[in-house]
């Protein structure tokens, strides 16, 4: 087969008996033409379709020529197995034609015919059909074994993934173990330690906790100043109105005598009426108020 041509060979039944189909054409599709090769391994026959031919079988059978020249491919070489086609094999005296029809849903409608020349040799095409079919099932082996190959690397891979996956899981699960144990572990510790603190908390208070019972006379004291807060009796006479008295009218010797008299009683009164308290008396005892923590 020459560079940018495509072959396919398919089997076919033509009235119960078995042929074999060479299809060649160049481009993407049948639309510049094909040629045919039909062999019932003792006789060949062969054919050709030029692309006027397509147009106008198309525009015979009002059909778009992309949608004619797919179905006619699949006709031919056979790509679609979902749908069905019949062929059947003219013989007119001494020239032959090939005919197709398309069978869907019990109802079948012919999509062309190929003039056919029966070949003078026909054994050199069916050697060399049997040539292009043995190259075409190498290739297909090589590209078996390497799509075999393939896939047993894409396996190997996906078990070893999948065992890495497993392993990881497990490794996961023990870390998480793991980290759960340390952390319990943590907190207790933390736990004790702040027991540990609290308790040396409440043992300071108690020891700087100061009742008031051992201060007893501090109540003394405060009894003291209420005595000292009284008024004296000299206090009471100097509140009272004195009794107005006549003005002399001349001055005695004796009032001058005793107007230079000191009067020493109200002085020692002022001075027992104006002593206060010492500080560390008059001051109220600092207590400490017991507070317990617990955890």
């Amino acid at each position: 087969v020459s560079e940018g041509m495509h072959t396919s060979v398919r089997q076919i039944s033509i009235s119960g008996s078995s042929y074999f189909l060479r299809l060649d054409w160049s481009g993407p599709d049948l639309g510049s033409g094909f040629q045919l090769l039909l062999t019932d391994t003792e006789d060949a026959w062969k054919g050709e379709v030029t692309q006027k031919d397509l147009c106008e079988e198309a525009k015979e059978l009002e059909m778009e020529n992309e949608r004619y020249l797919q179905d006619l491919h699949q006709a031919l070489s056979g790509t679609e197995c979902s749908t069905a086609y019949s062929f059947s094999l003219i013989n007119s005296g001494a020239s032959f034609s090939l005919a197709f029809e398309k069978v869907q849903k019990d109802i079948s409608f012919r999509l062309g015919s190929v003039a056919l020349t029966a070949l003078s040799n026909p054994a050199e095409a069916v050697r060399d059909l049997l040539i292009y079919s043995m190259a075409k099932g190498n290739s297909l082996e090589r590209q078996n074994n390497k799509v075999e190959q393939q896939n047993q690397r894409l396996r190997n891979e996906h078990q070893r993934i999948t065992a890495q996956l497993k392993q990881y899981s497990k490794d996961k699960t023990a870390l998480e173990s793991e980290l759960y144990s340390r952390f319990v572990l943590v907190l207790n510790q933390k736990k004790d330690k702040i027991r540990s603190l609290l308790q040396t908390l409440n043992d300071l208070q108690d020891k700087l906790y100061v009742s008031p019972q051992s201060f007893p006379h501090f109540g003394r004291v405060t009894e003291n100043a209420d005595e000292y807060e009284g008024s004296t009796e000299d206090e009471t006479e100097a509140s009272e109105p004195k009794p107005v008295t006549r003005k002399r009218t001349s001055p005695s010797p004796l009032d001058d005598s005793l107007s230079d008299l000191t009067d020493v009683a109200p002085c020692r009164k002022r001075r027992v009426r104006h002593l206060e308290a010492p500080a560390w008396q008059s001051q109220k005892p600092h207590t400490y108020k017991k507070r317990r923590y617990y955890l």
